[in-house]
């Protein structure tokens, strides 16, 4: 990710003023990365990370005075509902994620009306991506025309020969079709969103 984001901003003329990191062992403190990208002068963070550590990152930018743009990818889906999280700090945020629990098609409004009665909370991508594996693999197992007599091994190999054969429009696809290659890894249209007013908007 970090290798593709540095390739498009050179591209673009960007300059890239400060790179930091970090460990899962020290993902509670960003102070340091914070106050050397701001005396670096950077006026957009890219965050291609999970949303737990991102929240962390948010809020302490906050705490002192440190507002850049932030734009993240779906790992950050799900900062809204962070623990302990002030979700106004996560205005104006971008995001690429493959759901938006406000899309209004049906598929999506349907699956966030059944989640919400049984769990009593929004989904985010990540529900959605468990719902759109197991439908994929439901419509991959008729497919392939497995049956309760077969042996894991065979099964496994009919799911791996039928599945570049598959196109699945799922909640993760943005209204088109899901296409996975011969190894597995699956292609499907990216969505860019930007968080305003606690709700994802398209930009």
């Amino acid at each position: 990710i970090r290798d593709n984001f540095k390739a498009e901003a050179d591209s673009r003329g960007m300059d890239i003023v400060y790179e930091g990191t970090f460990t899962e062992a020290s993902q509670t403190d960003f102070n340091v990365q914070l106050a050397a990208a701001q005396s670096a002068g950077a006026d957009l963070l890219f965050l291609p990370i999970y949303y737990t550590p991102a929240s962390v990152i948010l809020t302490q930018a906050n705490a002192m005075g440190y507002a850049p743009t932030f734009f993240g990818v779906d790992g950050m889906d799900g900062i809204l509902t962070a623990e302990n999280f002030d979700a106004s700090l996560a205005e104006g945020v971008y995001l690429l994620t493959p759901f938006s629990a406000d899309a209004e098609d049906e598929m999506t409004q349907n699956f966030v009306a059944e989640y919400q009665d049984r769990f009593g909370e929004i989904p985010n991508q990540f529900g959605a991506d468990a719902y759109d594996a197991i439908y994929t693999l439901y419509q991959a197992i008729q497919a392939a025309g497995v049956t309760a007599d077969m042996s894991n091994e065979e099964i496994c190999d009919a799911l791996i020969e039928v599945m570049p054969t598959l196109a699945v429009t799922g909640l993760t696809s943005a209204g088109s079709e899901m296409t996975w290659d011969e190894n597995g890894a699956v292609s499907k249209d990216p969505t860019a969103v930007i968080i305003e007013n606690g709700t994802y908007v398209t930009p």
